[in-house]
């Protein structure tokens, strides 16, 4: 019977045009990690954690007057910034982005000027407070990257295996000559050769299911420093491990230096690029049982193999599917060998994200700054004026003291 063969036209041509595989002929096979991994999801999820970080402050923060005085039964408003984005909004941040020059600043001012339309001017100095750009980014990825290998990568993958745990199945009696060396050997079954990749990819699974994704939330340098100064009575690291726990639904990391460590990016990577040679195997030698006839391919009346001999069924699935794989694993060794590197504290390898430009800012000139800021009380005035760097360390010492069991 031959296939529905209509098509759409626009879709066609978007296909062709795209740079990519992944968004050209592949756009329907990738289509679910779209929700995941486009610039779209970067940007709604880092409103996400802006919005959660806010809402959270409110909740579990005392001693300032604003957060104090607001009507918790209102965050349920707040939240309908995140939960109301949609392609204007994206549209409206990008619009910031281009003057700001700084895709996450974008995204806090996108918030802060939803607050002010909602008529919540007070909390826009709350939002992005004691946060740096990594804080928001390091957790939209641990979400984008859990929510795409949870709910798209491992239910394919079970997918396949349990499909071809069926096949091996039907064919657990089905005899075939084995080979070794490419040399014929002694009788097997298809069952038998099928349930060794299975065994295989089901190990490989496990083991990919069994990784933990980590985020922080601990500022510049990964010492609290800022909001210890903005809010010094409070036990941070216990709140910050709430909000990446009990907020996100992530695994906390408490010790990093500006960025989180991403090993266990590397991790996935690496699970993933294994389950990927697992399959490339399976590949191969499907391609050679094929090509010796163990197994016929399926003649579609409209299809050819070959512009001049058309009476052939070529195995294009398996070696597309290698093919593929090559290029995946490639992308998967790269980011395993990159990501764990970072100069210092931090360097922008790991990242595509672009930066404000900066200036030159001395003492004198942060000294009026802070006089300058009319809504601050004269004693917090004061606390500024007389910050110096060796008071502004945060919680260093305290966060080498509570982990002391990772030393010895």
């Amino acid at each position: 019977m031959a296939r529905d063969n209509k098509i759409d036209a626009t879709t066609t041509l978007k296909e062709g045009l795209a740079l990519c595989p992944l968004d050209g002929r592949y756009s329907q096979i990738s289509k679910d990690l779209s929700p995941y991994f486009s610039e779209y999801a970067l940007v709604k999820n880092r409103v996400r954690v802006e919005v959660l970080w806010l809402c959270f402050l409110l909740k579990n923060v005392k001693g300032s007057e604003i957060l104090d005085s607001f009507d918790i039964k209102r965050l349920p408003e707040i939240m309908t910034i995140y939960e109301n984005f949609s392609g204007d909004s994206y549209v409206r941040v990008k619009e910031i982005e281009a003057d700001t020059n700084h895709d996450v600043k974008a995204v806090e001012l996108f918030v802060a000027e939803k607050l002010k339309e909602m008529g919540f001017d007070n909390l826009v100095s709350f939002v992005h407070i004691g946060c740096t750009s990594e804080d928001i980014s390091n957790v939209s990825y641990a979400t984008m990257i859990s929510g795409a290998l949870f709910a798209v990568w491992i239910p394919a993958a079970e997918k396949l295996i349990n499909e071809l745990s069926t096949i091996a199945v039907f064919h657990a009696h089905t005899p075939m000559l084995a080979h070794t060396h490419g040399q014929p050997a002694t009788p097997t079954t298809v069952g038998k050769e099928l349930m060794v990749y299975i065994y295989r990819m089901r190990k490989s699974l496990e083991n990919i299911k069994s990784i933990k994704i980590y985020a922080k939330f601990n500022g510049a340098t990964g010492n609290y420093a800022a909001i210890s100064v903005a809010f010094p009575n409070d036990n941070w690291q216990v709140l910050s491990k709430t909000f990446i726990q009990d907020y996100l639904g992530l695994n906390f990391n408490p010790i990093t230096t500006q960025i989180e460590s991403h090993d266990y990016i590397c991790h996935i990577a690496d699970g993933i690029r294994h389950f990927n040679n697992v399959l490339l195997d399976f590949d191969v030698d499907m391609w050679l049982y094929i090509s010796m006839e163990y197994f016929k391919q399926l003649v579609v009346s409209t299809e050819v193999g070959s512009s001049t001999m058309p009476h052939k069924v070529n195995p294009i699935r398996f070696e597309n599917s290698e093919s593929n794989i090559d290029m995946s694993n490639a992308i998967f060794t790269a980011l395993s060998n990159k990501l764990p590197r970072s100069r210092m504290q931090r360097d922008l390898s790991d990242s595509s994200s672009q930066r404000n430009r900066g200036k030159n800012i001395s003492k004198e000139a942060i000294h009026d700054f802070i006089k300058s800021l009319d809504m601050l009380s004269d004693e917090d005035k004061s606390t500024l004026l007389n910050l110096t760097p060796s008071d502004y360390v945060g919680l260093a010492s305290k966060i080498i003291a509570d982990n002391s069991k990772i030393l010895f």
